[in-house]
């Protein structure tokens, strides 16, 4: 085969469009990059900072518990509603000693003695023993609730402690107003002052902010 020769006048004009098309390029990458450090659009760039910074949501609720622990406890007497149906009504009078009484609050029984926790958190009112009530401990909390807890067999806490939601503050027993059903937790809760039905507000979150049930 014929080997073809190039010219001698060929190779330097074919190494001259070689370096004017680079000169070319280069002008142009250097342009284009100075197109984009003259921009008045800033450039941001994903980093660490971005995610440290994330604020994470946090629940402001308030969800009241029940006054125990252990889920083999049930409602022996109901609070007495005055809008309550009679069979219920029926189910939440008290009788002692010749006299017929409106519960003012929830009786919970189970056959063995159980640990009786505080439903919110607060600070320990008072302490006292009754001779026919019982143990009692009473506790103020955010927004002027009160809870109070009778018939208690054993007292953990003493005036004046400040109580976290869920703490054991003593154990179910008997009293001589209620002797008739045993063992059990007489509890009760105030609003400003207003006795009201404990299962309207017992496992409901409430805003921190006002005294209503949501």
């Amino acid at each position: 085969m014929t080997k073809l020769k190039l010219k001698p006048f060929v190779i330097p004009t074919f190494v001259a469009v070689i370096a004017l098309a680079s000169l070319f390029t280069s002008a142009l990458i250097n342009n284009d990059n100075k197109n984009l450090s003259d921009s008045d659009e800033p450039v941001t760039y994903v980093s660490d900072t971005i995610i440290d910074s994330t604020t994470a949501v946090m629940d402001t609720s308030v969800k009241i518990i029940n006054p125990y622990t252990d889920e083999t406890t049930k409602i022996g007497k109901y609070f007495y509603d005055y809008k309550a149906e009679a069979t219920k009504q029926e189910q939440a009078i008290i009788y002692h000693d010749g006299t017929y009484m409106q519960n003012s609050g929830i009786d919970f029984i189970n056959d063995k003695v159980f640990d009786v926790i505080a439903v919110l958190n607060g600070e320990v009112l008072n302490v006292k023993d009754d001779e026919i009530l019982g143990k009692i401990v009473e506790i103020k909390h955010d927004n002027d609730y009160i809870t109070i807890y009778q018939s208690l067999s054993e007292i953990n806490v003493k005036k004046g402690d400040k109580v976290n939601q869920g703490q054991v503050i003593g154990k179910s027993g008997t009293n001589e107003l209620d002797k008739e059903i045993g063992n059990h937790l007489h509890f009760e809760f105030y609003i400003n002052g207003q006795v009201v039905d404990p299962t309207l507000y017992l496992n409901k979150e409430l805003n921190k902010d006002n005294n209503n049930k949501e």
